[in-house]
């Protein structure tokens, strides 16, 4: 099949009465940057998700609150802290891979979780920057100790329930570097895998996972695989320490199943499923959506997202696929062929930022996707995010003139 053009899908989803888009955030409607701190996100953007309301929500592995929460940037991007939460225009959905909810009032939950767990994610960040400092003298010699400080105060993203390790700004000393690139990756999962030891030995084995962005699917282990850094494409960036079951496509089934309860008054898969409670694997996922979801109420669903990878194995034996927004673009897409609607995933170049990743411009698509790829990109949006945004303000004003406004309640 053909890919459609941006203004194709406008056209075809104006008029859809029960329309979700599902949306991840960095890179897909701001740039992607070394410091999440300097992250900026559009007023018109912002605007544009309200007038959408009932319609989109977010499912991104980064968070909704904390001084690195979206929230910030909402209420950054419309000048005012009080307004956001007064008039309910926050940006509803999942963060961290889907344990943490936010409705559009900013009301967060963390369904699943323990409060050892929350107490052993507080305490993380700090060891973190503990652990970036024991190692990085040895990696970064030629940086004095004011130098490694700050590095690893900046490394640490001291997120709620994801804590992350984000190595851009390390990088940015050795650019071009890829021995000393990949050897500050192996770095990074070695001091990760002594976090989840750490733990293990306070009762909490199980409770944790290392997700890795961008990465190359996953093991025979279930563990996912590293992206090396190459030239002209860094590679993996970050590992978050996320709890299990914190999986995006798993976070696509709890939208759906709140989604059709706030349209038709019941939870199909019931009031409490979260992803904690989720299968952990597609073909279940798939499965438990085929016994449980009613088709006539689904809806036509878009996915939105930027990070899917695609290298050749070493071996020659085939391709090594990730990428943090695949899984759950990838079951929107089985869902829409099992229920026979035309769901639809988009695509946004997220090269155009402070990070090194495989650009759209290559009409090959090489490093994001491949010849055999069960993965069909409906939609390419190689102007990026800024692309995106105009292509997002758009789609609200059809709908809003075609008059597919929907309940405040949503």
């Amino acid at each position: 099949m053909p890919r459609l053009a941006p203004d194709q899908l406008l056209e075809e989803l104006t008029p859809v009465d029960d329309l979700l888009i599902v949306q991840d955030l960095d890179g897909v409607c701001m740039q992607l940057v070394k410091d999440p701190l300097t992250r900026r996100m559009d007023r018109g953007y912002v605007q544009a998700a309200t007038a959408l309301r009932g319609n989109f929500v977010v499912l991104t592995n980064g968070e909704h609150e904390g001084r690195r929460g979206v929230n910030r940037l909402v209420e950054a991007a419309l000048g005012d802290q009080v307004k956001p939460e007064r008039e309910g225009v926050y940006l509803p959905g999942l963060a961290a891979g889907g344990v943490q909810f936010q409705d559009r009032f900013g009301q967060l939950s963390h369904p699943g979780v323990s409060e050892a767990e929350m107490a052993f994610l507080a305490a993380a960040p700090q060891r973190m920057e503990q652990l970036l400092l024991e190692r990085l003298p040895a990696e970064l010699p030629e940086a004095s100790s004011e130098q490694l400080k700050a590095l690893a105060q900046q490394a640490v993203l001291d997120t709620q329930v994801s804590p992350t390790i984000n190595l851009n700004g390390i990088f940015a000393l050795v650019p071009g570097d890829v021995p000393r690139q990949r050897r500050l990756q192996q770095m990074l999962a070695e001091l990760m895998d002594q976090l989840l030891r750490e733990a293990a030995a306070a009762r909490l084995d199980g409770s944790f996972f290392l997700h890795v962005a961008p990465n190359l699917g996953r093991d025979e282990e279930g563990r996912e695989r590293a992206k090396p850094a190459a030239a002209g494409d860094v590679g993996t960036t970050d590992i978050q320490f996320m709890l299990t079951g914190s999986l995006k496509e798993a976070g696509l089934l709890v939208l759906i199943n709140q989604h059709i309860a706030r349209r038709h008054g019941d939870f199909p898969l019931g009031e409490d499923f979260n992803v904690r409670t989720a299968p952990r694997d597609h073909g279940a996922l798939l499965q438990l959506a085929r016994e449980r979801l009613p088709m006539e109420r689904l809806p036509l669903l878009v996915g939105v997202g930027d990070t899917v990878t695609s290298n050749p194995a070493a071996d020659g034996s085939g391709w090594l696929r990730g990428g943090s927004d695949r899984g759950f673009l990838t079951l929107l897409q089985d869902l829409g062929r099992w229920s026979g609607r035309s769901n639809r995933v988009v695509l946004v170049d997220s090269s155009h930022g402070e990070v090194d990743r495989p650009s759209l411009a290559d009409r090959h698509l090489r490093g994001i996707s491949d010849p055999e790829d069960p993965l069909t990109l409906d939609v390419l949006m190689p102007g990026g995010p800024a692309e995106y945004v105009n292509w997002f303000q758009a789609l609200a004003q059809r709908r809003r003139a075609d008059g597919r406004t929907t309940p405040l309640t949503a």
